[in-house]
């Protein structure tokens, strides 16, 4: 974006996908965020949830939603809101609480001219140009598979658990624990700096040795400093097992391979194959080295294996990943940046007059909603 805006230019829309744990935000058209920020909300605080249907929650929640714009737009972005469209990455069955106070706190207090909410899914699959595909999107608090297929998200074969940059942090914690590392030392940012830096995920062939007690030689050790504080010492089995959690095998078969297999099973005969074919891993998670060649492994297993995806999956099948464009993290927010163009954004944003009429936003799950838009 230029320095200086003429009368004759038209400011481009602001682009935010606000994540569990960190927020992107930038301009639409641009290849990368402005800035990759925490996210700071009353439902994550100390990492619990809180009910935000209570009156003083919402209150709290309403506040803190204005302070963080209000760093978003005069800190980091260095531009008036007022007048500005904006364009919010948002999850598909996200709460209808949050959807909406942002939308007060954005019209009413920020004056912006309109609101476009994206689904997550659906727009980071658009940064490949294809149709059809698997999204995988693998958070901090949960990991979520949707099939798209012809430019339609299959709602019914939605799968979603709660595993996921967080409950990494728990594992490596306790397992540093164990190796008499003081926990006064593991704080959240130096566990995110251990995930990225040193752990991976291993082959199957070593991850069903470790589950039968017969584990193989540990990679090395590595040393990761803290600061000027400490320097501790990563063991190689540590950094192997970190990331088991998500294909950890239990009665419930709710492991990262057996989500992707029943989203696809959920959806219609004639489209698995396509889907197969078509998986897209994304988030902030999926980052880690080691994780396509394994849930490739893992899929190939299950199919091979397991009886009832044998009945159900007819034919010899192969499953295909895509690559992303950019980083994995931001592609929910790039496919956002590449479709905020001026058609998009002036046809299915919700206007500010529109909001003052009404004081709602339109959702999908509405009868009402869906026969006021056509």
């Amino acid at each position: 974006m230029p320095l200086y805006e003429t009368v004759m230019q038209e400011k481009p829309p602001v682009v935010l996908d606000i994540g569990t744990a960190y927020t992107k935000l930038g301009f639409a058209a641009e290849a990368y965020p402005r800035k990759i920020i925490p996210t700071e909300f009353i439902s994550s605080t100390n990492g619990e949830s809180k009910n935000l249907f209570n009156y003083e929650n919402l209150l709290e929640f309403y506040d803190q939603m204005v302070d963080f714009l209000q760093m978003i737009f005069f800190k980091y972005l260095l531009v008036s809101p007022k007048d500005r469209k904006v364009v919010i990455v948002e999850n598909v069955y996200g709460q209808t609480v949050i959807r909406e106070t942002l939308a007060k706190v954005l019209f009413r207090h920020y004056e912006v001219a309109s609101v476009l909410y994206v689904p997550s899914h659906m727009i980071a699959l658009s940064t490949l140009a294809v149709p059809n595909g698997v999204i995988v999107d693998m958070g901090y608090a949960e990991t979520t598979v949707m099939p798209v297929f012809s430019g339609v998200q299959i709602m019914q074969a939605f799968q979603d658990q709660k595993y996921g940059g967080r409950d990494i942090h728990e594992v490596l914690k306790c397992l540093l624990l164990k190796e008499g590392i003081d926990s006064h030392l593991l704080t959240e940012e130096v566990l995110e700096d251990i995930k990225v830096r040193t752990c991976f995920i291993t082959k199957l062939s070593r991850a069903h040795a470790y589950a039968e007690k017969n584990p193989p030689q540990a990679p090395p050790d590595v040393l990761s400093p803290i600061a000027d504080k400490a320097i501790i010492t990563i063991p190689g089995h540590v950094r192997e097992e970190a990331f088991e959690i998500f294909f950890e095998e239990n009665n419930d078969r709710d492991s990262l391979p057996h989500l992707i297999l029943k989203a696809i099973l959920g959806c219609p005969l004639d489209v698995r194959r396509i889907l197969c074919e078509n998986i897209f891993v994304v988030g902030g998670s999926s980052m880690v080295m080691g994780l396509l060649p394994r849930l490739k492994e893992e899929l190939q297993y299950l199919v091979a294996n397991d009886k009832e995806y044998q009945k159900r999956l007819h034919g010899d099948i192969s499953f295909k990943f895509h690559k992303c464009l950019g980083r994995a993290n931001i592609a929910a927010w790039l496919g956002a940046s590449l479709c905020a163009s001026p058609d998009l954004v002036n046809y299915r944003s919700l206007t500010k007059e529109a909001y003052m009429r009404f004081e709602r936003v339109p959702d999908w799950i509405c009868l009402d909603d869906n026969r006021v838009n056509g």
